[in-house]
């Protein structure tokens, strides 16, 4: 089985949602990618309005990668109104129908063959664990997915689903300035239940808000640029890295300096004092 990268690009704002990325300009992005080692790309079925998994696999096919070099991953569940879906609403639908042919669907878009990880997107009070379970088994039986998680899910979520569901990783929204995620049991919880954590938003708000928060962790960070010879990016995501649950951001750029960035950061290990330096920062306060 193909092995995920530290590193995994996120391809929402790839499409229509975001920079509008032409064939040729995917086909680049994707050959970037994975000559900086990452081989990983997250989707979703819904991105770009259900256009953007279609777009990325007509690059993918162009460029005759082998299949077993890269790492796909997508989710499903929300129905999201778009050109391609007139639906009144955005609601969620975890039937057993729905989460086979939206895994069918993105392999098919993709031009993959199979998924390496299928995600539920969003967690709903509808779920029903044994049309879930029923439809993992199928898809894994038939060999279309390779594994299966969930992402946004908190431990009672997860819990209801993994008695006959093996969930193999969470994708959850955490950063520096996101991380009440770390002190809710949730972390805990997926350390000691053996499933692996990714990260979208890993950067969270410190490059949009110029907030009283952003303006704290910038005086620690402008300290530890120094220190360890690294960008603000680079130690944000290192900050995220360096917590025992060994979690994987996604990143959404496009542009290979900052993807580069993000690579080198692996190779930042934070003291623990300048760890919490930046936790103290962004809480406002002191540990207790």
């Amino acid at each position: 089985m193909t092995k995920i990268s530290n590193i995994i690009s996120g391809t929402m704002g790839w499409g229509s949602w975001g920079h509008n990325l032409n064939l040729k300009e995917m086909e680049n992005l994707i050959i970037t990618c994975l000559e900086l080692g990452i081989n990983t790309f997250d989707h979703a079925d819904i991105y770009g309005g259900y256009t953007t998994e279609t777009d990325f696999g007509k690059a993918f096919i162009n460029l005759g990668i082998n299949r077993s070099d890269v790492f796909f991953i997508s989710k499903c569940g929300i129905q999201y109104p778009s050109k391609k879906r007139k639906l009144e609403i955005k609601y969620y639908d975890y039937s057993k129908e729905y989460i086979i042919k939206s895994a069918e669907t993105s392999i098919k878009n993709l031009n993959a063959d199979y998924l390496d990880l299928l995600l539920l997107h969003r967690p709903s009070p509808l779920m029903n664990e044994d049309e879930i379970s029923s439809a993992i088994d199928y898809l894994k039986k038939q060999g279309k997915i390779k594994a299966f998680g969930v992402s946004n899910f908190q431990f009672s979520q997860i819990e209801l689903l993994k008695t006959n569901c093996e969930i193999k990783w969470n994708q959850i929204e955490f950063s520096l300035t996101n991380n009440e995620l770390a002190f809710n049991g949730l972390f805990d919880y997926l350390m000691k239940s053996k499933i692996k954590a990714m990260a979208w938003s890993p950067l969270g708000s410190y490059f949009k808000l110029k907030d009283v928060k952003s303006k704290r962790i910038e005086r620690v960070l402008k300290l530890l640029k120094k220190k360890y010879d690294a960008s603000e990016d680079q130690l944000l995501l290192s900050w995220i890295m360096n917590h025992p649950l060994n979690i994987l951001p996604v990143i959404g750029t496009t542009k290979k300096e900052r993807i580069k960035a993000a690579i080198e950061s692996l190779n930042i290990n934070l003291d623990k004092s300048d760890w919490f330096s930046l936790l103290v920062a962004s809480q406002g306060y002191k540990v207790p």
